[in-house]
This record gives C-alpha cells, sequence and structure tokens, in this order.
C-alpha cells in the first residue's frame, strides 16, 4: 500500500476517534467560555463536533490526493467514457436501492429488527444541528468512498478476484457503521459501489450514487420521521405475530 493511503488511513480512523477529546473540549467552551447553558450545549455539541471533524478530515484528504500520486491500478487503466459513466452513476442509484431492499428483505426473514440505530441518531442529530445534514448526505459519503472502495477495495483488487475484494472491503464497510446486526444490508451497498467503482473505473461515479442515495434517505427520515416509525413498527408487530404461529 502506498504512504498516501496510509495516512489518509489515520486521518480516517483519527476522525472516528475525535469526539473523544472534541466533544468535551466543545462542551467546555460553550459553557466556560461562551457561558452558554449546560443542556443546550450538550445536545448540540454533537452536531457541531460531527461537522468540523468530518470537514477537517476531508480538506486534509483532499490535499493528500491532489499533492500524491494516489491512484490504483484500476483507476490507471481506461476509464469509461464520460457519458457512459454519467449513465452509470444515475443508474448505480436505483441499484443500490434495489441492493438494499434485497438485503432489508433477507434481514427480515432472518428475523433482525428493522431500522437502523445509526441512521436515527443521525436524524437526531440533524433536528438539532440542520448543517450536519451536510456530513450524512455529502461529506460522509465522499470519505467512506474514498476509504473503503478507493483503497481498502483497490489494494485488495490489485491482489484478488473482485468478489473476495469486494466482500472484504464491504464487510469492513459495514463493520465500520457499528451495526454488526445489520452487515447484510451495509455490505449490499460495499459491493454495489465497488461494482460501480470498477464497471467505470471512475471512483467520482460510486460517489455520485452513494451521495444521491445518502441524501435520499436522510431527507426521506427527516420529512416523514413519525410515518416511517409508525410502519415499522406494525411490520414489527405482524413479524412477531408471524413468528409467534410458527413457535
Amino acid at each position: 500500500m502506498k504512504k498516501h493511503f496510509g495516512y489518509i488511513l489515520i486521518a480516517y480512523i483519527v476522525m472516528q476517534l475525535s469526539s473523544i477529546v472534541g466533544v468535551p473540549l466543545l462542551y467546555k467552551i460553550g459553557t466556560d467560555v461562551m457561558g452558554e447553558p449546560a443542556d443546550q450545549v450538550k445536545q448540540l455539541v454533537p452536531g457541531y463536533w460531527l461537522v468540523i471533524s468530518f470537514t477537517l478530515t476531508l480538506i486534509v484528504v483532499w490535499s493528500i490526493l491532489r499533492k500524491s500520486e494516489t491512484s490504483t491500478r484500476l483507476e490507471r487503466s481506461a476509464p469509461l467514457n464520460a457519458g457512459s459513466s454519467i449513465g452509470w452513476a444515475i443508474a448505480g442509484i436505483f441499484i443500490a436501492f434495489f441492493a438494499q431492499s434485497i438485503a432489508i428483505q433477507i434481514e427480515y426473514a432472518l428475523g433482525i429488527k428493522m431500522g437502523s440505530e445509526n441512521t436515527q441518531m443521525i436524524i437526531g442529530i440533524i433536528e438539532k444541528v440542520p448543517v450536519s445534514m451536510l456530513v450524512a448526505a455529502v461529506i460522509g459519503p465522499i470519505l467512506e468512498e474514498i476509504v473503503f472502495r478507493k483503497i481498502i477495495f483497490g489494494v485488495l483488487y490489485e491482489k484478488m478476484h473482485f468478489f473476495f475484494a469486494a466482500l472484504i472491503s464491504s464487510v469492513i464497510f459495514a463493520l465500520a457503521h457499528f451495526e454488526p446486526e445489520h452487515v447484510i444490508l451495509y455490505s449490499a451497498m460495499g459491493f454495489t459501489f465497488a461494482f460501480l467503482y470498477v464497471r467505470t473505473k471512475r471512483i467520482l461515479v460510486p460517489i455520485f450514487a452513494h451521495v444521491a442515495m445518502n441524501t435520499s434517505v436522510v431527507l426521506i427520515q427527516s420529512i416523514y420521521k413519525d410515518d416511517i416509525q409508525k410502519i415499522m413498527k406494525e411490520a414489527e408487530q405482524i413479524q412477531g405475530f408471524i413468528g409467534g404461529l410458527f413457535s
């Protein structure tokens, strides 16, 4: 692995762990320096630190990519032409949603609880700090595609078959969301974005599809939050009733 890829991975890991120091520091600044009410600061700090840490990391990663030769062997081969790449980027949104729906059905059949606590937590943060929507919808997906597809998948793909490279990188991608019960769901996304990357040899294609998908999910979850929770609760009741018939 190129050392510049290593720098990017380190920056991403530091970002993930930065809340340990960043959140208490921001809380102290808000209460002691700015004199804001402690309860209010406590609610806002996670959202603002999310924006600060992800934005700074994106700037660092962009600087590394801009100044270094960080292309993979996959990208050094002839990429798909611009028109076809745009077509795949748009199609990739629908492919990703289709893969997600299949994964949800599989998890449902396995008795895995519907819904994502990670998504609900993010929606809760967005409600308190609206600007954090940029992280969930745009900055986060860009960083994830650079880390998990361009670097991790790209390096593995140089050494093994697509299926195994996509499987390993997708499982790592899934575990990085700290919801192991939804490993199938996140892995399905990882496979889809890895396919788009290989098909077009342009990292911008899975980035576009990922950003578009996350933006859609965030907007739908934010606007129709109450309706979605009601539907999920009814679905869980039906699942429990069906399960009871066969127990």
